[in-house]
């Protein structure tokens, strides 16, 4: 007798393969809002809420705020910890020690495609609104983050990954015309360190460091952010620059041992 596909199995395959899409971008991402589940399946924010609740209730991951973290259950099934796990397992404590120096959030990010991703933060007593938690991205030519990331790129990889978003003014200091972000980037490899001016959002500054590992490259960037009103770009680097080069370094060794 031929299997007839009726609409119901139609929508519940459907409904499987975001629920599969979400599971996989746990992976990627390691935490998640609804939002940002939403976006990694192509499912609506409800089909996605509807899912990420289904998987708490079934342990696979727990909910904390408005963020959905992996337990032990889902990186069962997804089998051995991920290289990025393993990132975020060495520099969360690091990360908060960092912190209680500086008294400011400290944050780790990635080259995630053509974006920083922010994969750790250990967030200070005071709230800076400046759109960095676990999750979120942050465009490449204006974030501090993105400037350390693409240090050890050459001029045609950066041109490619920048032509591939549109580059628009943030705040009044948003560098954006190309030959200034290049020489931004290409000033950040020289000197160690990045600072981004208010060029995010105004009233914002922060400044990130490379984690170095083998041959050179660049694994993750460590970033603090801060209320201009309070730190000077003076503090930046006299102050808290020396806290997050040690707080890097440190990042850093174990992950040159794995390599």
């Amino acid at each position: 007798m031929p299997i007839v596909e009726t609409k119901d199995k139609r929508e519940g395959m459907a409904g499987l393969a975001k629920g599969l899409a979400i599971v996989e971008a746990f992976s990627v991402y390691g935490v998640m809002s609804v939002a940002d589940a939403a976006r990694a399946s192509g499912a609506t924010r409800a089909a996605a809420r509807r899912c990420l609740l289904t998987l708490v209730e079934l342990k696979y991951l727990e909910l904390s705020g408005r963020d959905f973290r992996p337990l032990a259950r889902l990186r069962r099934l997804g089998g051995m910890m991920s290289e990025r796990e393993k990132l975020v397992q060495i520099a969360q404590p690091l990360l908060e020690r960092a912190r209680d120096e500086v008294a400011e959030s400290v944050s780790l990010a990635v080259l995630d495609d053509d974006q920083s991703l922010f994969i750790a933060r250990a967030q200070a007593e005071h709230y800076v609104q400046t759109g960095v938690r676990v999750g979120a991205h942050l465009p490449l030519y204006c974030s501090a983050t993105g400037r350390i990331l693409l240090g050890r790129h050459t001029e045609d990889d950066i041109t490619r990954r920048l032509s591939r978003h549109p580059i628009s003014a943030r705040s009044p200091r948003t560098l954006t015309k190309f030959p200034e972000i290049l020489s931004a980037i290409r000033a950040a490899a020289r000197d160690g360190y990045a600072i981004s001016d208010e060029e995010l959002a105004p009233g914002i500054r922060s400044m990130a460091v490379p984690v170095p590992v083998s041959n050179g490259d660049i694994a993750a960037a460590v970033s603090v952010s801060a209320a201009s009103a309070r730190v000077k770009v003076s503090d930046l680097r006299k102050r808290l620059l020396p806290v997050l080069l040690k707080c890097a370094n440190q990042i850093a060794q174990p992950l040159k041992e794995l390599r």
